[in-house]
């Protein structure tokens, strides 16, 4: 028999087996362990970027968050987080387009999070764009219904995108959530008026005021609209209202005192504007108003005082760089009637220099022009006029003195084009005879022109 071999040489395979198995164990123990410790740095990396991201946001430093938030999507570009904050910071600076890029992204990777779509509507909201935005807010609700603020956000870019019953159902339901927001109710009470319902209007446009009395939109709204309905003194109580909420801005002053106008309360209007005159005597605006009342006041009782000081307002807003053409077209209209039509036309050739022109300017200045028989003048004076209002106001009467001051011109084709505009207002004596008188100028104009 054969010798045994020694134990070591007859195990030694088994052995090599045994350590190649251990040295690949522990191969892949020292990887999973390089994985995770991987993971763990680049989570500590993510979580500390995060950090240094919302604490430049805290000590308004946008770009070094952006590029804490920039340095976090490079360690896990697959985190919603990451892109949502940058989103956020990048929408905070105004730049809407890349906004827009890292929301979707976000939208995208966690498409159950809310808040990058409602975010998303925001920005569509700010870049104009009603439609996306309205689009993004619907699904934001898809996900969570109970939002109030986001029904209302869903309204408003319904209205301004032109699909005012649309926002109506939409307010509606914001209001069955949360009945004391007053801005909902303001924009419900503007879709039911632009849909003409006024009343109802009325109501929501009350309701906006009476949850939130200092809401100076809703007192704007709902002032326009009693005019409209023509409940002038409650017009009034809102724009008092306004002037208190308000003491800052001349406009609220001038529209007082405007309103108090309309109504025949004179005394009440020069009020108003007296005191916008003594807190904004830099303002052409507020002596225009005044000029105005004024003017108005001495016109309807012949008060010769009330002219002068008219004269006297008008003139001084007349000083002012910024008048309009309306102030310097009243401060003709009072010199005419003091009797001033030199000056009165010195005037109204500075009101058709300034734009844009009041169309009456060109009325006072053919008239004017009438009286010192400067025909073609007042012709086209009248023309120009004409040509502002366009169809805004029936043109039939000065249609007819185109026409006369053609005749009177020997111009028979321009005089019978305005009298065909005049036929619109019917046919009167006036015109028959105008027509009349134009085809005998026509035609004797043939019957002397020569044969060819």
């Amino acid at each position: 028999m054969f010798p045994k071999p020694p134990r070591a040489a007859w195990c030694y395979p088994a052995l090599v087996r045994r350590y190649v198995i251990g040295s690949v164990v522990l191969a892949i123990a020292a990887a999973a362990g390089a994985v995770v410790y991987m993971l763990y740095a680049a989570d500590r990396e993510y979580v500390r970027l995060i950090a240094a991201g919302d604490q430049a946001v805290n000590a308004d430093q946008p770009f070094q968050a952006l590029e804490a938030y920039s340095g976090a999507i490079a360690v896990r570009p697959e985190a919603m987080l990451a892109h949502l904050k940058r989103g956020m910071v990048y929408r905070s600076r105004g730049e809407l387009v890349e906004a827009l890029r890292d929301l979707r992204r976000a939208a995208e990777l966690d498409p159950m999070a809310t808040r990058p779509t409602e975010l998303l509507g925001d920005t569509h909201m700010s870049l104009q764009r009603y439609e996306q935005a309205a689009t993004r807010y619907q699904d934001y609700l898809d996900i969570d219904d109970r939002s109030a603020r986001v029904w209302y956000k869903l309204g408003l870019a319904q209205y301004r995108a032109g699909h005012s019953a649309r926002a109506i159902s939409s307010l509606e339901r914001a209001l069955a959530l949360e009945e004391g927001l007053a801005e909902v109710h303001l924009l419900r009470g503007l879709c039911l008026r632009d849909a003409g319902k006024l009343p109802a209007a009325r109501l929501a446009l009350e309701a906006a005021t009476r949850h939130a009395p200092g809401l100076v939109a809703s007192r704007e709204a709902l002032a326009d609209l009693y005019q409209v309905l023509g409940e002038q003194p409650r017009a009034i109580d809102q724009l008092e209202a306004l002037a208190a909420l308000d003491p800052n801005h001349h406009e609220r002053l001038v529209a007082l005192g405007l309103a108090h106008a309309r109504s025949r309360r004179f005394e009440a209007a020069v009020l108003a504007l007296s005191r916008a005159v003594e807190r904004f005597p830099d303002k052409a605006e507020v002596y225009a108003a005044l000029g105005a009342v004024w003017l108005e006041a001495a016109t309807i009782r012949n008060d010769r005082e009330a002219l002068d000081k008219a004269v006297e307002a008008l003139s001084t807003a007349a000083g002012h760089s910024d008048v309009t053409s309306e102030a310097l077209t009243d401060l003709a209209r009072a010199l005419l009637l003091a009797g001033k039509p030199l000056e009165a036309e010195r005037v109204l050739r500075q009101a058709i220099e300034r734009l844009p022109v009041h169309p009456d300017a060109f009325l006072h200045l053919a008239d004017l022009a009438r009286r010192s028989h400067r025909t073609l003048e007042a012709r086209d004076a009248l023309v120009r006029y004409a040509t502002l209002v366009g169809d805004a106001h029936s043109l039939a009467s000065v249609a007819t003195q185109i026409a006369a001051h053609s005749i009177a011109l020997g111009d028979a084709t321009t005089a019978l084009r305005w009298i065909e505009r005049a036929d619109d207002g019917g046919i009167t004596p006036e015109l028959t005879s105008l027509r009349e008188r134009a085809e005998r100028i026509r035609a004797a104009a043939v019957a002397t022109s020569p044969i060819p």
